[in-house]
């Protein structure tokens, strides 16, 4: 054998169609196929989805996130879990993020892969908004991001997102909205919605109570009534939750608001969630 014959000739490159994880993942899928081991996000007879199953189930791990629409605004609450009281408290908010001046959300879920999501959204915004110097609608911010969730749940060699969102915004066409979706990339309006930690609890409870004319301040009531009954921890205080709210001021511009710490507080006293504190002697 000669030397000539232990080289081999290099193999030709196969140019992909489009680029990023999605193209790369169909490109191996189509080229390599099961023989690398690949996962396969396959429907199943009876119609499941594992992976989409299993990102569900990390979901449900998550604290507790609520949304309620009012006629005169969106609010927004969520629970922050503290797994060990060694944990320094974060400054910043932990589940509610502001995506452009007129949508804002709160997530449940792992939140490395909520970071990567809200980023997409927030450029998203603002291209859209660069193109045509207005606001993006906030439905078809969403169904964008939305749509990126779905291919993550088709091709091999990728999971889905384990994260759900409730986006809160407002816009000249529908006004104020409210917008679930979960890691298959389903989305739906609602007028009250739960993600996260006991959900079907909050879920009910939402049914039960919400009524179609609510104000934002019996939707703040409602939305804190709802958390201190299906949270795990016994007693709720400010540094266990977090409130934010989209509305619009009288001069007609959008407002995000994250309530303050001693805000909450006052609220919970305010709305008989929780004791005031006794006077020292």
């Amino acid at each position: 054998m000669g030397p000539s014959s232990s080289i081999r000739s290099p193999r030709p490159k196969v140019p992909l169609s489009g680029s990023g994880p999605l193209a790369m993942a169909s490109f191996l899928t189509q080229k390599l196929g099961s023989s690398c081991g690949l996962p396969h996000n396959n429907l199943l007879p009876e119609g499941r989805l594992y992976q989409v199953e299993y990102a569900m189930e990390a979901i449900g791990n998550a604290g507790t996130a609520i949304g309620i629409l009012s006629k005169e605004g969106v609010v927004l609450v969520g629970e922050k879990k503290v797994t060990s009281k060694l944990l320094q408290t974060s400054t910043s908010t932990e589940k509610m993020y502001k995506i452009d001046d007129h949508v804002a959300c709160a997530v449940a879920g792992i939140m490395s892969d909520a970071n990567i999501l809200i980023n997409m959204a927030r450029v998203q915004a603002q291209r859209y908004t660069y193109a045509y110097q207005e606001p993006m609608p906030v439905e078809q911010l969403v169904q964008s991001l939305c749509d990126t969730k779905q291919g993550y749940t088709q091709f091999g060699g990728l999971r889905p997102f384990g994260v759900s969102f409730l986006f809160a915004g407002w816009d000249k066409n529908f006004g104020f909205q409210l917008f679930m979706s979960d890691p298959s990339g389903n989305y739906g309006g609602w007028k009250a919605a739960a993600i996260g930690a006991n959900n079907q609890a909050a879920q009910s409870m939402l049914k039960q109570d919400y009524k179609d004319d609510i104000t934002r301040e019996e939707a703040v009531q409602l939305a804190l009534k709802v958390l201190s009954k299906t949270m795990d921890s016994t007693s709720l205080t400010s540094d266990k939750l977090e409130l934010a709210e989209v509305f619009v001021l009288p001069s007609g511009e959008v407002k995000y608001q994250v309530r303050s710490p001693d805000s909450l507080s006052k609220l919970l006293v305010k709305f008989g969630v929780t004791q005031a504190p006794a006077e020292a002697s």
